[in-house]
């Protein structure tokens, strides 16, 4: 299941009979499962991993929202830097957040390089063969795994780490929101600051831009908050349409710099 055809079912009623039962996605039950009646579980992979290197069971419980454990086929490793070599990182504790890093065996499980392009090769494995995935997750207790953001949606306001995930989800609660992404415009003074696009639902209330700010101001901490909520018409997509995030920072970089 990918968002694209979810966003589509939601435009519909749902039929009292259906022959659904299981899907598989980003993340394992999503709000979106009791609309449905289906079963969602989780899993992440990358194209870079052929397969998924991360996955739920369906007789194995998963928490809500987590992507599941690490699949057979795979070495996962989670730190908190991986600039170092996965054996001289520190790894990250249960409930604790840090850099995903994979392994598995070359040009089977695992990409066998970037082609034509060897210094990004180079740059993307540690001397012990780690892929560098480019992922923050986080660790649960139970031994799930959470995505948390791409490390490149990590923004520095004023010093202070914020992850785009983390504001997304909340602007997600505001009814007549259908969609959102967050991402960094630079800033004079605080380095970058949040800005949030958002595509509202077909029936979404009057003054929704308001209602997000309001919901911001009493869930996030002061520089957690949206600078800017821009509503849009359309977001631009890249593969399986996944939003474009690329796109939109050069759309703010060709903005004169806020503050």
């Amino acid at each position: 299941m990918i968002p694209f055809c979810l966003r589509a079912l939601c435009q519909h009623e749902v039929p009292a009979q259906h022959h659904y039962r299981l899907w598989c996605a980003a993340v394992t039950a999503p709000p979106t499962d009791a609309r449905f009646g289906v079963r969602t579980l989780g899993w992440w992979g990358m194209t870079e991993t052929i397969t998924h290197g991360i996955v739920c069971d369906l007789h194995l419980p998963s928490p809500p929202m987590s992507i599941g454990r690490p699949a057979p086929e795979y070495e996962i490793a989670i730190v908190e830097d991986d600039s170092l070599p996965v054996r001289e990182a520190r790894a990250v504790a249960p409930g604790g957040a840090g850099q995903l890093l994979i392994r598995g065996v070359r040009g089977l499980s695992l990409f066998q390089e970037y082609l034509g392009n060897a210094q990004a090769t180079a740059d993307s494995f540690d001397p012990d063969g780690w892929f560098r995935t480019g992922d923050r997750v986080n660790l649960l207790k139970d031994g799930s795994i959470r995505f948390g953001d791409r490390c490149k949606d990590m923004l520095k306001v004023g010093g202070e780490n914020v992850a785009a995930s983390e504001v997304e989800r909340v602007i997600l609660t505001v009814p007549g929101v259908a969609e959102c992404a967050m991402v960094a415009r630079k800033h004079r003074v605080l380095d970058e600051v949040p800005v949030a696009f958002v595509l509202a639902t077909p029936h979404a209330p009057p003054g929704l831009v308001e209602h997000i700010t309001a919901t911001c101001a009493r869930q996030l901490a002061d520089f957690k908050r949206p600078h800017e909520v821009r509503r849009v018409d359309t977001l631009p997509r890249s593969t399986l349409e996944q939003v474009a995030k690329a796109e939109l920072r050069r759309q703010l970089a060709d903005e004169p710099l806020a503050g």
